[in-house]
């Protein structure tokens, strides 16, 4: 078990209405169930897209929860005794949480930087990828209108993500993409090498689309549970 900081992205499925309802609840009370966790350093609960990349529309059936830790055993007395999550748990038909440490974030999320790098880059480690940012309001059609043809670019490239999804706080204006590769090459084979990826990166730096932004890259080395009936990064680990 980790004894210095690591960093938790965990989702959540669900099926009936009824439930799906509670997880929006969840939403707007979230902040205050994230209060006061012993050893957590920073935690939200994001919303999904519907598709992968940024997109407008939700997913109303899976909601994920980013957070971060002192160490993996105040992760683990969370999510085995927190009333909380056993809610979460209780409601949803499956979830998957995965352990990571990060390894290079620049940035800040709420005027903050929640994420500690705790372990060095190795170029052949399953690597994830989270692209966070608060889109300026002048600059919003712009951005929408640019960016949904990269989100749909990504299920065109010949090299695909182990797992990809939209998620944010808020829809239209706090986005954010959470990503899992098989390592740094394939990763940077579409974020580098994708014209349409290319060309919105540009954009944003020339036209100053994003009031806050954060990019972070974690190694992931633990993972449990499913998504949709599977773990995305079972024998990847």
């Amino acid at each position: 078990m980790i004894d210095t900081s690591v960093s938790t992205i965990s989702f959540f499925r669900f099926k009936d209405p009824s439930s799906k309802w509670n997880a929006f609840r969840q939403m707007g009370l979230s902040p205050g169930h994230l209060k006061g966790i012993e050893g957590m350093t920073f935690g939200k609960m994001l919303g999904t897209g519907a598709g992968q990349g940024f997109r407008m529309w939700p997913n109303w059936g899976v909601y994920g929860v980013l957070q971060s830790w002192e160490s993996e055993a105040a992760s683990w007395e969370f999510f085995n005794s927190h009333p909380w999550w056993q809610l979460l748990s209780d409601l949803s038909a499956e979830h998957w949480i995965t352990h990571m440490q990060a390894f290079k974030s620049h940035g800040s999320w709420d005027g903050s930087q929640p994420f500690v790098e705790a372990t060095t880059h190795a170029k052949d480690r399953t690597v994830g990828i989270l692209t966070r940012a608060t889109i300026a309001r002048p600059h919003l059609w712009h951005f929408w209108s640019r960016v949904a043809r990269v989100s749909r670019a990504i299920q065109e490239v010949p090299i695909q993500p182990l797992f990809s999804m939209g998620v944010g706080e808020l829809p239209i204006v706090q986005q954010a993409t959470f990503s899992f590769w098989r390592n740094t090459s394939d990763m940077m084979a579409y974020a580098y090498q994708h014209p349409y990826h290319k060309e919105v990166v540009m954009k944003t730096r020339q036209n100053g689309w994003y009031s806050e932004e954060l990019f972070a890259r974690f190694h992931p080395y633990q993972t449990t549970g499913t998504l949709y009936g599977a773990n995305p990064l079972s024998g990847f680990l």
